[in-house]
C-alpha cells in the first residue's frame, strides 16, 4: 500500500502529515488565511504537498474546517471550493474525505452531503483517540477553537455533529490558543486596585497573553499580530497595554503580568466550566486527553476541572499532535485500508 498524505484544511492554516508504513508522519503547517486570497488555495495546496514529499500515487485523506469562512455563502459552497482546489493541485485522483460520521467517502459523495464532512476535523482526532484510550475527555485546543470530545468504552460519544450543535452541547467552545480577541474573554481586568473595563478594538490576542506569560513561543504565533508588528514578547506587552487603552510608558512589567494572568485564568476557567458540562452526560470520564496548540491551557483546564490527563504528544510526537487532526485523519484511512476494512 502507498503513502497517505492527511490534510486538515481551515480558514487561517492548512496542515498536512504524510504516512509511511504507519511510522511518525512528517508534517507541515502554513499559515494561510484563505479569506484574503481565495485564487491561492491550490498553489498552497501544491506546495505543501510537495514540502511533505508526496508521490503522484499517494492516497489523500481529507478533512476541513476551511468552509466556514466568510469568503463562502454556504457550507456548500465551501465544500466545493476546498475539494476542488485540493483535486486542481494534486491531480484530482485518490482523494478521501473524513465525515462526522467516522467514515470516509468520495469527493463525489462529499459533494452530495456537504454537511457530513463540513468541520469534521475533531471527529478524526477523536476517532484515532478512541482507538486506544477507551474512556476519556479529549481536550484539543488549537489557535482559534476548543474541542471537548466524550470517548466512552472505545466510541465517540459526542452530542453535536455540526458546529452549531457542538456550540450548543458545549463540546465546541469559541476560544483558543492565539486567534481569541482578549475581549472575548473577559469584560474586565484588575488595574492598580480597581476593575478596569476593555477595550473592544481588537488590540490585543490570547496569543499576546500567552506569548508574553511564556506558554507560547514566538514561532507558535503563526497569525499576523493585531498590530503587525512582530510576535515578541516585547511587542505583545505593548498590545496587552492598549487592552485597557494605555502604553508601555504608562503600565509597568507588574501591570501587564496581572493583565495577562488574569485573561489566561479567565480562558482557562471558561474551557473547565465547558468540560465539567460535558462529563456531567458521561460521569465514568475521568481523564483527559490533551492535544493541538494551546495542549498547555488544555492541561490547566483539564486539572482544574479535576482529571487526570495525558498528552497525546506523548503518543504521536510533538509534531504530529500539534497537527492532529492532519495525522489522525492518515492513520485512520491507513487502518480502513488494511484487509478486513473498507474506505
Amino acid at each position: 500500500m502507498g503513502s497517505i498524505v492527511g490534510w486538515d484544511i481551515g480558514g487561517v492554516n492548512i496542515k498536512a502529515a504524510r504516512l509511511v508504513a504507519r511510522a511518525s508522519p512528517h508534517t507541515v503547517l502554513e499559515p494561510f488565511e484563505l479569506q484574503r486570497a481565495p485564487a491561492r488555495l491550490a498553489p498552497t495546496l501544491a506546495s505543501v504537498a510537495s514540502r511533505v514529499a508526496a508521490q503522484p500515487d499517494d492516497r489523500h485523506a481529507v478533512t476541513m474546517t476551511a468552509e466556514l469562512s466568510q469568503y463562502f455563502r454556504t457550507k456548500r459552497e465551501g465544500v466545493e471550493f476546498v475539494l476542488g482546489a485540493l483535486e486542481a493541485a494534486l491531480g484530482g485522483s485518490n482523494v478521501h474525505v473524513f465525515g462526522t460520521d467516522g467514515h470516509f467517502a468520495s469527493a463525489d459523495q462529499a459533494r452530495a452531503n456537504p454537511l457530513r464532512v463540513a468541520a469534521a476535523n475533531w471527529a478524526a482526532t477523536a476517532h484515532l483517540v478512541a482507538k486506544t484510550t477507551g474512556t476519556c475527555l479529549l481536550i484539543d485546543i488549537g489557535s482559534t477553537t476548543t474541542d471537548l470530545i466524550p470517548i466512552v468504552g472505545g466510541q465517540v460519544v459526542a452530542s453535536g455533529r455540526t458546529d452549531p450543535d457542538r456550540l450548543a452541547s458545549g463540546e465546541l467552545v469559541y476560544t483558543g490558543a492565539i486567534r481569541t480577541p482578549t475581549e472575548a474573554v473577559v469584560h474586565d481586568v484588575p488595574f492598580r486596585g480597581e476593575r478596569a473595563g476593555v477595550s473592544a478594538e481588537g488590540f490585543a490576542t490570547m496569543g499576546d497573553v500567552h506569548l508574553w506569560l511564556g506558554s507560547l513561543s514566538p514561532e507558535d504565533y503563526t497569525i499576523p499580530t493585531p498590530d503587525g508588528r512582530p510576535a515578541t514578547r516585547a511587542y505583545a506587552g505593548e498590545r496587552l497595554a492598549r487592552v485597557v487603552c494605555a502604553d508601555r510608558d504608562m503600565l509597568t512589567d507588574a501591570d501587564i503580568d496581572a493583565l495577562a494572568d488574569e485573561l489566561a485564568s479567565a480562558q482557562t476557567t471558561r474551557i473547565a466550566v465547558a468540560i465539567r458540562r460535558v462529563c456531567m452526560r458521561h460521569p465514568q470520564i475521568t481523564e483527559a486527553v490533551v492535544a493541538g496548540l494551546g495542549d498547555f491551557v488544555a492541561g490547566r483546564a483539564a486539572a482544574r476541572a479535576g482529571l487526570r490527563q495525558v498528552r497525546l504528544a506523548d503518543r504521536l510526537g510533538e509534531a504530529a499532535a500539534r497537527a492532529a487532526p492532519a495525522a489522525a485523519v492518515a492513520i485512520l484511512l491507513h487502518d480502513s485500508l488494511m484487509p478486513g476494512h473498507s474506505v
